[in-house]
């Protein structure tokens, strides 16, 4: 067998250059800006460096202020985690502004949205409540659940408009925190896009699988009526690892299938990690190459709030 031989290498041989004649990625004029506090919000995003997530930050808020400004669709699907912390009046202002145009939800999410209408509060505590095995088993939810998919085949509507009606018909003390029925208001598609056996309301007595197969289908179809006008839009995923993504993709293919134009479109993800589905399904395989696919990583309850100002402040800079 061959020896090697491994001498000690004279790097006095090294062929250098001037640090001044090379090309660098990172330049002094990129970096964050020191302002003073003032009231002036677009100060603060010019202050933002222009690399990596302050440069992606910037370009995904004017995509969303120049969508608003040409009358194009922004549409947003949201993870429970969303709701659970507290976000639901952002989203709403925002769908109030007409901001945001159409919401995606799965079931956990609609049943989040759902608790919090009717008694301010929601998420049991899982660990505990697993263990006796009253995990899951809050009836209200439940029936109102069984109650929307019911009347949503019964009227040919979907789930997220059924769920939405009867939070404002039963005049739930907190409904003014739903998403759901802020859509009714507003006239505006909430769409929920049910997994079977991923959500409490599944493991009760009564529930029709049937009636919530229907009323789930009918959102997806509602959904993919609202991507045929993503053109020059915006879509948002955030907190949605698998199910929503996976529903998206699907909805692009058959917009594009029936002859729509999708050749320009800004997709992003939004999450506190940065998961495969999202990333393939939502900023990377749907968006065409005239679009961009962004990924910020961070907290909901940070990034939701400073991302309503930097809409609002960009576009009040604007006018």
């Amino acid at each position: 067998m061959k020896e090697f031989s491994f001498p000690r290498l004279n790097l006095n041989k090294l062929k250098t250059y001037s640090i001044k004649n090379r090309r660098n990625l990172v330049q002094v004029k990129q970096f964050a800006r020191i302002v003073p506090p003032g009231r002036d919000f677009n100060k603060f995003l010019e202050s933002l460096p222009d690399l990596l997530a302050g440069r992606l930050w910037n370009r995904l808020i004017e995509a969303i202020v120049k969508a608003r400004r040409n009358n194009r669709l922004v549409g947003v699907s949201l993870g429970a985690h969303v709701i659970k912390c507290g976000l639901s009046p952002v989203i709403i202002d925002l769908m109030k502004r007409g901001l945001i145009n159409a919401v995606a939800l799965h079931g956990a999410g609609a049943i989040h949205d759902y608790e919090i209408s009717l008694i301010g509060a929601t998420s049991e505590d899982v660990q505990a409540n697993i263990k006796t095995g009253r995990f899951g088993m809050a009836r209200e939810t439940a029936e109102v659940f069984n109650r929307a998919a019911r009347v949503a085949c019964g009227y040919g509507k979907g789930l997220g408009q059924a769920l939405g009606e009867l939070i404002l018909a039963d005049k739930n003390k907190y409904a003014g925190y739903s998403i759901l029925a802020a859509g009714r208001k507003l006239n505006l598609p909430i769409t929920v896009h049910v997994a079977f056996g991923t959500d409490t309301v599944h493991m009760h007595p009564g529930l029709s699988g049937a009636a919530l197969g229907e009323a789930t289908l009918a959102d997806f179809h509602k959904l993919i009526s609202v991507v045929c006008h993503l053109n020059k839009g915006v879509w948002l995923n955030i907190g949605s690892a698998v199910i929503l993504p996976e529903v998206f993709l699907k909805a692009v293919s058959v917009a594009r299938n029936l002859g729509y134009r999708l050749n320009d479109f800004t997709t992003a993800n939004l999450d506190m990690i940065q998961h495969y589905r999202p990333k393939m399904n939502v900023t990377g395989r749907p968006t065409p190459p005239g679009g961009e696919g962004i990924s910020i990583t961070g907290h909901h309850e940070i990034m939701l709030p400073l991302l309503r100002w930097s809409i609002l402040a960009k576009l009040k800079n604007s006018e």
